[in-house]
């Protein structure tokens, strides 16, 4: 299952609802009610009920912060194609993957081919890898404009650390209380756990590579270990 290309919707607004319904998998599977976990999320139970309908689409914030209060990764949100298990196998068996990649999936992603999902507040994210890399993720990101990764008065902040790097366009990063405007051809190193907020300065989008590390509450090392023959772990 897979949301590479989602419908346009006739008001032209681009739904999801294969992510919706994992979504809503994820929060029965907690036994949460939508106004218990809008409650934690600060948002309105309406509105996570039109998400997980497909109706309407998170924002950058809501949807890392829905991600860490049901404890499931992005990609299982948004792809469902995640196989960490592939990785441990491979580790434990001590064999080798023929692509060089993490998984043993093809190693190039055609840019015909890759995921895509639209979300709230004019955000494209498209995934770089053929298949969900264990706590990476890897991904070309446009801002339209106005787009940002979450409203004016609010910030988000998630495990891990993340890099940019401007293509195009004119980005405003605020990492706590300092500010800083990316140009074409600047980069970005962000401590995620630090509250931040980026969006586009100007009429112009912004196109950009993002690579986050350590999202997911375990990265492919720590795997590796607990997999690897003579550890006693299983």
């Amino acid at each position: 299952m897979r949301v590479a290309t989602a419908r346009p919707t006739r008001n032209g607004r681009l739904d999801y609802p294969e992510m919706g319904e994992r979504l809503r998998e994820a929060r029965q599977a907690r036994a949460l009610s939508l106004r218990v976990l809008a409650e934690r999320l600060g948002v309105s139970p309406s509105l996570i009920s039109q998400i997980e309908t497909g109706r309407a689409n998170p924002s950058v914030s809501t949807l890392y912060a829905l991600a860490e209060e049901l404890d499931v990764s992005l990609d299982e949100l948004l792809f469902n194609d995640r196989r960490a298990g592939e990785l441990a196998a491979n580790a434990a068996s001590g064999r080798a993957n023929p692509s060089g990649t993490m998984t043993t999936t093809p190693p190039v992603q055609r840019a015909a081919d890759r995921h895509r999902i639209r979300l709230d507040s004019g955000v494209l994210w498209e995934r770089l890898t053929t298949l969900s890399e264990p706590g990476v993720e890897f991904l070309r990101v446009t801002y339209e404009a106005g787009g940002a990764s979450s409203p004016p008065d609010a910030f988000q902040r998630h495990p891990g650390h993340e890099w940019g790097y401007v293509l195009s366009g004119r980005l405003e990063v605020r990492i706590g209380f300092e500010e800083y405007i990316l140009e074409p051809g600047d980069a970005i190193s962000i401590n995620s756990t630090i509250p931040h907020r980026l969006a586009t300065i100007g009429d112009d989008p912004v196109e950009a590579i993002w690579f986050v590390l350590g999202r997911a509450q375990f990265d492919a090392q720590t795997l590796i270990e607990e997999h690897r023959p003579g550890t006693g772990r299983r």
